[in-house]
């Protein structure tokens, strides 16, 4: 079985051999590296594609074992991984539309709202929900930025994960 990945890796010496270093030590066979350094992420990491070969089990080992060394696997056989982002709002959500903030939300290219918490109050100006946000990866900051505007604009207090 055959396996492309793409990893995101730091811009240092080491990296690009700390991560293929599980891939041989668990018995799965490299097949191709492209790992081109003067292409980068939005986050200033490069991609590097890696072929790996190998039967399911140990591929599966190989992938827990990269992410266990908190590298970023964005890619999978061509699937884009997601990123969760979790965004508080705080205010008179219920009144100024919560279908309406979840449809906004939903509506951004590669977003989809996963899980949403309401703690209302009796003041509603001091309600808050916890929003559970799955995105492509590497939009991270133009979603929140998305955030905060529409926050700004319905007067809630956003504090979104650093």
């Amino acid at each position: 079985m055959r396996l492309n990945l793409v990893l995101e890796l730091l811009d240092v010496p080491g990296q690009l051999l700390d991560a293929l270093d599980p891939i041989g030590k668990l018995g799965a066979n490299i097949v191709a590296v492209i790992h081109q350094r003067d292409v980068k992420t939005e986050r200033g990491t490069i991609p590097v594609h890696i072929s790996v070969e190998g039967d399911r089990e140990t591929l599966k080992r190989v992938l827990k074992s990269i992410e266990e060394m908190d590298i970023q696997i964005i890619e999978v056989d061509g699937v884009v991984k997601k990123e969760k982002i979790t965004t508080i709002l705080i205010g008179n959500i219920i009144d100024k539309d919560l279908k309406e903030t979840i449809k906004v939300l939903n509506s951004i290219k590669g977003v989809r709202v996963a899980d949403l918490n309401l703690k209302m109050s009796d003041n509603p100006e001091e309600s808050a929900s916890r929003i559970v946000i799955e995105a492509d990866y590497g939009i991270k900051n133009e979603l929140m930025r998305n955030i905060n505007e529409y926050g700004k604009s319905k007067g809630f207090l956003v504090i979104n994960e650093i």
